[in-house]
């Protein structure tokens, strides 16, 4: 029988991960015409910048999730010396729940503008990339497996994408974004 932690895991990356995608998808398929606007005025000069580094955080999210499933042992896992597996659970909500959150907000946003919106995508943004980088400190502050390639991936992934929730997404987004 499958640990009811990881269970939840699974769980919330199947369900947070389609929630993310169909939200997305539905924005961007609903709102054709607000696309371009996304970008808000972040200069073209730093687009390339958050193309590759989207490319990189999205591939990172399967080798440091891959390495939770695969060599992360609920049972045993000491994170922080005083979690248990389940901070993995409430980590990952803070960046599933939020993400899928964004795009529905932000084209709200650019349709009908009001302040409480705004602070709600800050909020939103924020909370990702506490959570990612929140992540990458367990992957060093806890008992973790670390002779294996997976773990040395792990961290390579979670690099690109704490630099995309937290500085560009959180950051540098909201700077260029009109309000």
């Amino acid at each position: 029988m499958m640990n009811r932690s990881i269970l939840i895991f699974i769980l919330i990356n199947i369900c947070g991960g389609v929630a993310v995608l169909g939200s997305y998808a539905y924005g961007l398929l609903t709102q054709a015409e607000l696309r371009g606007q996304l970008w808000g005025a972040i200069p073209d000069s730093i687009r390339p910048y958050y193309t590759v580094c989207m490319l990189l955080a999205t591939i990172g999210y399967f080798f440091f999730t891959g390495y939770i499933l695969l060599k992360v042992t609920p049972e045993t896992a000491r994170i922080f010396r005083q979690f248990d597996f389940n901070i993995l659970n409430l980590v990952y909500a803070g960046i599933m729940i939020p993400s899928a959150l964004w795009m529905p907000m932000t084209f709200s946003m650019l349709t009908d503008p009001s302040g409480l919106l705004w602070v709600g995508i800050r909020i939103v943004l924020f909370t990702v990339g506490v959570s990612s980088v929140t992540l990458l400190l367990i992957f060093f502050y806890s008992n973790f497996e670390r002779s294996s390639w997976l773990y040395a991936a792990g961290i390579a992934g979670l690099i690109p994408f704490c630099i995309q929730t937290m500085i560009l997404d959180a950051l540098i987004w909201p700077y260029y974004f009109p309000r």
